[in-house]
């Protein structure tokens, strides 16, 4: 049996992390919030494709980088860090992960919380008189499947601060 976090669910403590820029293999889309999972699914068969055929080894959990403010629609690459450039294929394109400073909250539980881990990590960037940057992303530390306990998710929130 799992028991509830008191918080919810929600997060570790958020902290302050310094990364190099990363090479990613990536599909971008315009979409609606509706349908982030059939985006999601079919990005991840296109990437499977592409990273098999080219011998592409990844070196991250798959991600979601969100660029500008969520809304109605979602401006967004889904993919993941490689040893190298991928060459664009049915879909599949180069992307980078920026570097620099991010401020990093880990969620645990269902993606159904995220929105409240990354409003939780928004109110510690203000609060230390950081700047937010424009985009921001997901890192899937754990792998989702049908027969898993959404409780049982690792997402790691990312989103690059200024001073």
């Amino acid at each position: 049996m799992h028991s509830r976090r008191s918080d919810g669910g929600a997060s570790a403590s958020p902290e302050l992390v310094n990364l190099a820029p990363a090479t990613t293999a990536v599909v971008r889309g315009v979409v609606p919030v509706a349908d982030l999972r059939h985006f999601f699914d079919a990005s991840f068969g296109v990437l499977a494709r592409a990273i098999e055929t080219q011998r592409l080894t990844t070196l991250s959990p798959a991600f979601g980088l969100y660029h500008g403010s969520p809304g109605e629609f979602l401006n967004l690459e889904v993919g993941f860090v490689t040893d190298r450039t991928v060459r664009p294929e049915a879909g599949a394109v180069v992307g980078s992960l920026p570097g620099g400073r991010v401020a990093r909250l880990t969620h645990f539980g269902s993606f159904d919380g995220l929105r409240s881990s990354w409003e939780r990590l928004g109110s510690w960037i203000q609060e230390r008189g950081l700047s937010a940057g424009e985009d921001r992303w997901e890192t899937y530390v754990t792998q989702p499947s049908p027969d898993m306990d959404p409780r049982d998710l690792h997402t790691e929130l990312n989103w690059p601060v200024t001073e």
